[in-house]
């Protein structure tokens, strides 16, 4: 069976594997406090159906209240462990979803597909208001493939032994600004990543749908080429995994390892 994996935008991805539709950091904002959404129709209400949520960290622009609020009631959806202590305003989404917390390295299953949450190295609070550190995180979907979804990370030593194998990379290759501070990843540091991990499969996120108000003309080769550069910095660093850079809105089928090599 193939994976069939839809890039809605900045780190927001569908995945549906064995029948289970999972989704990512949902942002279906056109605007959120000075950023503006510059490429992209904003995703059709069809996106927002899921059967399990994904959220890597805090920070608004992964953990958007407002699009979470669309989502269906009783969809289950994982957190750090943690966030809900640290963002109070989740309290009146808890009454109609499914608010799970997860640690690294825990695990939860649904239908045919088990999510393993993994370490990401990342600032987890929730800026620029919260105090409390809360643990940023990645995810393992484990199906008929394994995709790994690294919500928002910088490189780290450990980070092909925390994810495991795995067949479809989601890696962030940018960001919504024209600098990029500390605990992410570019175009080539992706690159790095994706030759350590080894997938099958790569697709670019987290770049290019969202950029500050009124700073059009500043470096805006950083809001346009990180997938276009992804794509050649992998081509040389891993030449052997092939690298899907999407459109907004667009899919991609990935051949699914099968569940006796899935492990």
């Amino acid at each position: 069976m193939a994976v069939e994996i839809t890039w809605w935008g900045h780190a927001t991805v569908t995945v549906r594997d064995s029948g289970v539709r999972v989704l990512t950091d949902p942002l279906f904002a056109r605007r959120l406090a000075h950023l503006r959404r510059r490429r992209g129709a904003l995703p059709p209400p069809s996106a927002a159906r899921a059967d399990v949520v994904l959220v890597s960290h805090l920070h608004a622009d992964h953990l958007h209240l407002g699009s979470l609020a669309r989502l269906a009631d009783a969809t289950t959806v994982l957190l750090p462990r943690g966030t809900q202590a640290a963002v109070p305003a989740l309290r009146r989404l808890a009454r109609r979803l499914r608010l799970v917390e997860l640690a690294a390295g825990e695990e939860r299953s649904f239908g045919d597909v088990t999510v393993r949450a993994v370490p990401a190295a990342h600032d987890g609070r929730r800026l620029p208001y919260g105090r409390q550190r809360v643990d940023a995180l990645g995810y393992v979907v484990a199906g008929e493939a394994r995709t790994y979804f690294a919500g928002d990370t910088g490189l780290f030593d450990a980070m092909a032994d925390e994810v495991g194998p795995c067949d479809i990379a989601l890696l962030p290759v940018g960001g919504w600004g024209p600098f990029l501070g500390h605990g992410h990843l570019d175009a080539g540091r992706a690159a790095q990543a994706l030759a350590r991990l080894a997938p099958r499969a790569a697709v670019p996120v987290h770049y290019g749908t969202y950029w500050p108000i009124g700073m059009d003309a500043v470096r805006p080769h950083e809001f346009h080429t990180p997938g276009e550069e992804f794509v050649r910095f992998a081509a040389r660093l891993a030449p052997e995994v092939a690298v899907h850079r999407l459109e907004h809105g667009q899919s991609v089928l990935v051949e699914g390892a099968g569940r006796e090599s899935a492990g």
